[in-house]
């Protein structure tokens, strides 16, 4: 088989699934192809909280005012695929005091609102916080359900013209002349496509696909533990109130909580280390917010690899806290027709692929403005709908298995 669409988007995560759909909106002829099913890598695989920018905010003020924005566009347009928790960063004994105080301050900046608490009032809050607690601020964090966003992505860019190929890997791709003319699709499709544009969004594996094109996209992949664990009853995502480390988030599920997490470099996205000291790490570290957790019974253990960009790591000297979204055109490197989206966060997928699809349609000539902050995700308030949707498109992921049931 062969086709011929306007743009075919590589990467079946939340933000090639929100670049088709955000394409399709604007009436450009698109295909998205995945090779596993949908949210399979990054996305599905994420601790699903839903930023509300604090996080970010004394380290990057603009990153963590998108954060906030897009925290209110899904909180409007998502429906289900949100739950509504709210976000407490708690300062514990020996934590430093300066830093909470900063945190503050930059929210205040930005605009996030918060309300700081001292830790008896924490205490009442959240029942089994730590003792140690001395303060606690309140942020309008949430949690996003990835397979249900994603999905609900992909279901809407079909409707609107789309077509969605799942199990369908990027084989080989032709160029002649200084554009990509033609991608191999194996597994399920067979099929060889001819576009008028190409769009990487294959997370941490963007650099391998751009190599098919003979460009480079260097990342620096980097894997995270996350660790489910029976405890029922919490209600807001807890986030420890210091610089950025290991087992310092706390995400709440039905039932469960999500225990997060860790970074070490890897080499191959598909292939590493699970180390059994980042566990270890992790429930120690959450539980001196959460003491409970550190007996709970393990439900599913799962690692994530982010599709970090190696240029902006090396900035940041590692671990760096900020994680915007690098968008990179490859025609300096003699590829005309072809660009790559990498970094970001879950929470952002939608502003990266209103971004990608500003080029895209400016480099083919279309002129018709996004539509994605406006209009509802179809099956938003229907949570068996989105659920039909996952199955549909093989979406099941690990990061919300207990909240998902599809039929």
């Amino acid at each position: 088989m062969e086709s011929h669409p306007d743009v075919l988007v590589i990467g079946g995560g939340a933000t090639g699934t929100g670049i088709a759909r955000d394409l399709a909106l604007r009436g450009v002829d698109v295909t998205l192809v995945e090779r596993d099913g949908l949210a399979a890598g990054t996305s599905g695989r994420s601790h699903g909280l839903l930023h509300s920018g604090a996080r970010y905010a004394e380290a990057d003020g603009p990153e963590a005012r998108e954060c906030l924005e897009e925290n209110r566009i899904l909180r409007r347009i998502a429906g289900e695929c949100i739950r509504e928790t709210r976000g407490l960063f708690v300062q514990l004994a020996g934590d430093d005091p300066a830093y909470f105080d900063a945190k503050r301050a930059a929210c205040d900046d930005v605009g996030i609102p918060t309300d700081v608490i001292d830790g008896a009032t924490a205490r009442e809050a959240v029942p089994n916080l730590t003792a140690d607690v001395e303060r606690a601020m309140w942020v309008p964090d949430g949690v996003v359900v990835p397979s249900r966003l994603v999905a609900a992505n992909a279901v809407d860019a079909r409707e609107h013209g789309a077509h969605i190929h799942t199990h369908a890997p990027v084989t080989s791709m032709t160029v002649d002349r200084g554009r990509v003319t033609s991608v191999t699709l194996g597994g399920d499709a067979d099929e060889t496509i001819h576009p008028r544009y190409v769009v990487n969004a294959a997370g941490p594996h963007a650099g391998h696909v751009a190599a098919m094109a003979g460009v480079t996209v260097e990342m620096r992949p980097t894997r995270g533990v996350m660790i489910s664990v029976e405890y029922d009853g919490l209600e807001p995502v807890l986030n420890r109130c210091r610089d950025p480390d290991d087992g310092d988030i706390v995400v709440p599920h039905d039932g469960q909580v999500v225990l997060g997490t860790t970074s070490v470099p890897v080499d191959d996205p598909d292939d590493y280390e699970r180390a059994d000291w980042e566990l270890e790490r992790t429930i120690d570290e959450c539980a001196a917010m959460l003491p409970p957790v550190a007996d709970a019974e393990h439900v599913r253990t799962w690692w994530g690899v982010r599709p970090l960009y190696e240029p902006e790591e090396a900035a940041h000297g590692g671990r760096g806290i900020s994680r915007g979204f690098h968008l990179l055109e490859h025609a300096d490197e003699g590829v005309e027709n072809c660009c790559s989206i990498v970094g970001g966060k879950l929470t952002t997928y939608r502003a990266m692929a209103e971004a990608t699809a500003d080029l895209v349609c400016d480099r083919l000539g279309v002129d018709i403005d996004c539509r994605t902050a406006e209009t509802d995700l179809p099956g938003a308030s229907d949570p068996e709908r989105l659920d039909a949707f996952v199955e549909e498109f093989d979406g099941q992921g690990p990061t919300e298995a207990d909240i998902v049931d599809p039929n």
